[in-house]
């Protein structure tokens, strides 16, 4: 697999909000139930906020109790890498952007059927375009 396409420091300090850069950037994560979308109940797709590609289905989030955006699965695998995340003393599953490799939050193994994942994100990492559908986010087989 190839290397995420990196972009440029310097515009994303100017285009995203610190929190934003913190998130993404870095590996941070926002305080539960702080943001944005932990409580969105709206139909759409939600994007990277990085580099803007659709990663997760309002259709596949759930409430999960944890304070933050939580889904069982991305639209399609391809487009999220998950890798082992040993920090802060802890052993995790990091979640990341296939293309760009923005930090998105962590995978965990306690979600709801069908697939028994719980992809924790930050609301900072992510981008919700209301009433698009994520059906036209998914790329046809060759």
């Amino acid at each position: 697999m190839a290397e995420p396409a990196r972009p440029n420091e310097a515009e994303l300090r100017e285009r995203l909000t610190p929190l934003q850069f913190e998130v993404t950037q870095n590996g941070g994560t926002e305080r539960a139930f702080s943001g944005v979308y932990w409580d969105a109940h709206e139909d759409g797709t939600y994007h990277c906020i990085v580099c803007d590609s659709p990663l997760f289905s309002s259709t596949t989030k759930y409430e999960s109790g944890s304070g933050w955006p939580s889904f069982w699965e991305a639209i399609d695998p391809s487009r999220v890498i998950v890798r082992d995340d040993h920090t802060h003393g802890m052993v995790r599953t990091e979640a990341l952007c296939a293309n760009c490799g923005a930090h998105l939050g962590h995978v965990f193994p306690d979600g709801p059927a069908p697939t028994g994942d719980r992809f924790c994100m930050n609301s900072a990492s992510l981008n919700l375009k209301v009433g698009e559908s994520a059906d036209d986010q998914v790329d046809e087989p060759s």
